[in-house]
């Protein structure tokens, strides 16, 4: 059997799994061509731009995704938003204007500026265009005691040139502003892993990502099996400083290992000695091939 045929859906990073930056991780759109009817959800934790506009990018590089499959952190904030805010409250972004377009979409009106009635809430995902005045703006709403949303806390977002500020950098500038701390929509929190098993139909799903520490451990947080591929943030040596109950289910050099079946080997414990030299030893034992490496996934308490 192959890995994808153990599950009825895939919930697909994107940032560092299919493409960083404008270009494509060599490989990922043939991975998935093999679908076959399989149930793709595209799991992304940038808050920057619509849904519209990921399908697009998606397809321009190759991948056949669609609107509704589509899920985003702005999505999850604004949902979030909504669930603790009264119609038409006001809520102060930081962010694209995409993530304005969301905010809107639940009901609620959006501001940029601090001023007048304090805003209900402040929203923050990621811009490359947020500046000074933008988290000066949302200090101001904080100290005045706003709901603080973050779409996502990424320290750091994968583009072709490297590792750039994500939005969770700017989220730490606002910490320090505000002393205070946001609830956050985006992996490995629940929100938006809930909304995507929502737009699959099925939790019987793997969660496919590149970043130990918001795909894997979000899969973690909402009682998942995992599949780490090793082409964007985390690094097997990164696998060194968790517990096994917090390794991925499974480790592979690409996505292409979603159409093979699972190395057949044991699953690889804290008893085979540092993590990283077998990994890569059975990587190399089994070229294109997923190794099972971590314990039962945690459901959230």
């Amino acid at each position: 059997m192959l890995l994808r045929e153990r599950f009825g859906a895939l919930l697909l990073d994107l940032d560092g799994t299919l493409y960083r930056g404008q270009e494509v991780v060599p490989g990922a759109p043939e991975a998935l061509s093999a679908a076959d009817g399989q149930q793709l959800v595209y799991v992304t934790n940038n808050a920057s731009r619509s849904a519209a506009a990921v399908a697009e990018h998606l397809h321009e590089l190759g991948f056949g995704a669609r609107e509704d499959e589509v899920v985003t952190s702005a999505q999850a904030a604004a949902h979030m938003l909504a669930e603790r805010l009264d119609p038409g409250a006001v809520v102060l972004v930081v962010g694209s204007d995409d993530l304005v377009a969301e905010v809107k979409a639940v009901g609620l009106q959006p501001i940029r500026r601090f001023g007048g009635d304090a805003p209900a809430a402040v929203v923050q995902g990621h811009s490359p265009n947020t500046a000074w005045a933008d988290l000066a703006e949302a200090a101001y709403a904080l100290r005045s005691g706003a709901l603080w949303v973050a779409a996502n806390t990424d320290a750091t977002l994968p583009t072709e040139r490297g590792l750039a500020p994500g939005n969770g950098s700017m989220v730490a500038a606002l910490r320090t502003a505000s002393d205070r701390d946001p609830i956050v929509a985006g992996k490995p929190y629940a929100p938006l892993l809930e909304d995507a098993l929502i737009r699959a139909g099925t939790r019987d799903a793997l969660v496919v990502g590149d970043r130990l520490d918001t795909d894997i451990d979000g899969g973690h947080t909402v009682g998942l099996e995992s599949l780490m591929v090793l082409t964007g943030v985390s690094t097997l040596g990164d696998l060194r400083t968790r517990s096994a109950y917090q390794h991925p289910t499974y480790v592979a050099e690409s996505l292409d290992a979603l159409n093979h079946p699972v190395a057949d080997t044991p699953t690889i414990t804290d008893e085979d000695g540092d993590i990283v030299d077998a990994i890569t030893a059975r990587l190399r034992e089994y070229p294109g091939r997923a190794i099972p490496v971590a314990a039962p996934p945690v459901a959230p308490n």
